[in-house]
């Protein structure tokens, strides 16, 4: 059956939306029909069944996380520094924050994972090259750090993250500028200052 990208996708965002709002056991074809406003049946055509469809949503959650490459090309341009990387994880939270629901829908499919070692083998396959991805792009920056300081900079802004979106308040009495800022000087060494003949 010939099928329609920009439905699927249309399908898939509605889905995000499913899992963030009711969890993973409101999420059937039948509610994600009802969520993007078409036929009952319609996702049916586009899936061929729930395990398909977390597959699919797990993709379309990264596209939607993934940060835009001409603003992140923008922000790179500054010196290699803690400053750019306490910039690098503020725009993450910020992501997160503009995107609650491909986030929360992430969290859906963690917990999923735990009941469905199919899905469990597919998000730590996914998750290893993430991570595999944001430790090269830190060192090929020259940002300060070695590869265990941005494992450990990538656990401390994940349980950030999920604090802010699970449980606010937890952290409210904490400015999150100082928490993020405390956070990279703790984990990263201080840049060691260049010689003109290393900028050269």
């Amino acid at each position: 059956m010939r099928q329609n990208p920009e439905r699927r996708t249309a399908l898939l965002d509605a889905a995000i939306e499913v899992l963030a709002g009711e969890g993973s056991r409101g999420l059937t074809l039948r509610a994600v029909d009802a969520e993007a406003g078409v036929p009952n049946g319609t996702a049916s055509n586009y899936f061929a069944n729930r395990a398909e469809l977390l597959r699919q949503v797990m993709e379309r959650t990264r596209e939607r996380m993934t940060p835009d490459a001409s603003a992140l090309g923008d922000t790179m341009k500054a010196e290699p520094s803690r400053e750019l990387v306490t910039t690098l994880m503020h725009q993450l939270v910020e992501r997160v924050r503009g995107d609650r629901s491909s986030h929360l829908a992430m969290l859906e499919l963690r917990l999923e994972a735990t009941r469905r070692p199919e899905l469990q083998a597919e998000l730590t396959r996914v998750f290893s090259t993430e991570l595999d991805e944001n430790i090269r792009f830190h060192l090929d920056a020259g940002l300060p750090g070695d590869r265990d300081a941005v494992v450990l900079l990538y656990l401390a802004m994940r349980g950030l993250i999920v604090d802010d979106l699970t449980v606010p308040g937890l952290l409210a009495p904490y400015p999150l500028d100082g928490l993020i800022g405390d956070m990279v000087t703790r984990i990263l060494p201080p840049e060691v200052p260049r010689t003109p003949e290393a900028r050269s």
